[in-house]
């Protein structure tokens, strides 16, 4: 335990080291970035803003020689600003080496610059040379002084001769103790950045190193452990992220226990299931004793000629097609039934009209309905849509509707509702018949496969018990309700549908 401790503090500072690291990193590469840019671009830059201000006090000196503006007022007001902003020496001579204007008392030294400079005496660097505009820009030594200068000189025309200068003030001594400054405190701005950055970097680190606490005790299944931090950054969110996920995992571990306990329930339920199928095939064994019965006495009749005449031997014959389709008919529900319960039988949910299912069923079976002289009311014409399983929902209504036919009494009245419960949004579908209402006891069977209220009436108009079994067997698949109601003067089977 302590072991796995130390290994997890390592780590976390680790990642503390590693933010100043990076942070302090960055500070140096800066300062040493400025102190290089300092040392190789400064004087550069110095320069070329020299070379500009003399520019700019060249055009301005011209526009006013060519419109003979030396002496204006306002002329006199830009350059005075000119000098005294970028200590310019300046010069205009005429053809004859008289001065028209200049700026300093030692005019004689300028006109021996001048020419010194127009007969290459002073051996300058040049920085610019224009030769339409007929000037040129150097860097010269003063050799009286030893000074350096910034020169403009050239001609305005061919008879205004020009020259213009401005002093370096040690500008590489300036760059040497920028430089040597700039490193002084650039090392103390390292030093008090880290201790900064140090600080910092604990107080960002501290939810990081809670969320990795936190992680530890969710490992070992510790589900209390919470993030508390209430910043709103991406930490904050991830921490709440894990505060969810502990949530999700304690429920996930919930019910895989109650799965589990589920699972145990359903190793007894399988073997209820077993105890099932043995009844269902006894049920099945029965139900098929008595049609097999029939059909093996009749045909061994209709072998041993008991009856010569036609009319015998097509009543024996009848009763054998009879009982045949009885048997037929409950094999083909009993694979229809076991299709559905083990989710053979895909169900397919679309918007139909149930009314018009229902009408054009009712109509289909015009012939039953006659044959029983039953009275059929569908209580709405208007379109209703609902979503379900088209046919399956037919099967439904068929099984119904032919239970209601079944079980009439003397009235003979069959009614089909549809009722809207908007709360719910759903439709109910109710299929009523005048008769003799199910007896309570029977009520909760009335939906188990085989089950006969009233055996021999069931016998009687060919009933096998599963066409119920089917019904529910639907409805599940579409997870709608379905049930029964007894009233005074007959019964109701309904079922559900979601409105469309």
């Amino acid at each position: 335990m302590d072991g796995n401790k130390k290994g997890r503090f390592g780590i976390q500072d680790s990642i503390k080291k590693q933010f100043a690291l990076i942070f302090m990193l960055v500070l140096a590469g800066t300062i040493l970035l400025c102190f290089l840019i300092n040392q190789f671009c400064l004087e550069r830059f110095y320069i070329h803003n020299k070379k500009q201000v003399l520019l700019r006090t060249y055009h301005t000196i011209a526009e006013n020689v060519h419109g003979n503006q030396l002496t204006s007022e306002a002329f006199q007001l830009e350059l005075e600003k000119l000098i005294g902003r970028y200590n310019l020496d300046i010069l205009v001579m005429n053809e004859y080496a008289v001065p028209l204007l200049y700026t300093t008392s030692d005019v004689e030294l300028l006109k021996v610059q001048f020419f010194e400079l127009a007969l290459g005496l002073y051996g300058g660097t040049v920085l610019e040379k224009e030769e339409e505009e007929l000037y040129q820009i150097e860097r010269v030594t003063e050799h009286a002084s030893g000074m350096d200068y910034i020169v403009m000189w050239g001609f305005f025309d061919p008879n205004d001769m020009f020259l213009i200068r401005t002093s370096i003030v040690g500008i590489q001594d300036s760059v040497q103790i920028a430089n040597r400054f700039l490193m002084y405190s650039g090392l103390a701005g390292v030093l008090l950045g880290g201790v900064i950055i140090w600080v910092v970097t604990r107080k960002v680190t501290a939810p990081i190193r809670e969320l990795s606490e936190l992680s530890e005790r969710m490992s070992r299944l510790d589900f209390d452990a919470r993030y508390t931090g209430k910043k709103q950054n991406e930490i904050g969110k991830l921490g709440m992220n894990i505060n969810q996920m502990s949530d999700a995992l304690e429920r996930t571990i919930s019910e895989l226990k109650t799965a589990n306990n589920e699972l145990r329930r359903d190793i007894a339920v399988k073997e209820e299931l077993e105890a099932q199928r043995k009844e269902f095939l006894s049920n099945v064994s029965h139900e098929l004793k008595t049609p097999i019965a029939l059909i093996q006495g009749y045909a061994e009749g209709l072998q041993e000629g008991i009856d010569e005449d036609a009319e015998g031997r097509a009543y024996y014959c009848g009763v054998i097609i009879d009982e045949a389709n009885k048997m037929n008919r409950m094999v083909k529900q009993l694979m229809t039934l076991d299709q559905l319960e083990s989710g053979q039988n895909v169900t397919t949910l679309e918007r139909f009209d149930i009314v018009a299912l229902v009408n054009n069923y009712v109509q289909s079976a015009d012939i039953l309905v006659r044959q029983y002289d039953a009275k059929v009311s569908v209580e709405r014409r208007g379109a209703l849509y609902v979503w379900g399983d088209e046919f399956k929902v037919e099967e439904v209504v068929m099984n119904y509707f032919t239970n209601a036919l079944n079980h009439l009494n003397e009235e003979k009245k069959i009614e089909i509702r549809f009722l809207e419960e908007e709360e719910r949004h759903v439709v109910r579908v109710t299929v009523f018949n005048t008769g003799a209402p199910i007896p309570e006891e029977s009520l909760s069977y009335l939906w188990d496969k085989f089950y006969k209220v009233d055996k021999a009436r069931t016998r009687e108009y060919g009933g096998s018990g599963v066409g119920l079994s089917i019904v529910r067997a639907i409805m599940n698949t579409m997870h709608q309700g379905y049930g029964v109601n007894n009233y005074d003067n007959g019964v109701e089977f309904w079922f559900e549908l979601e409105r469309a």
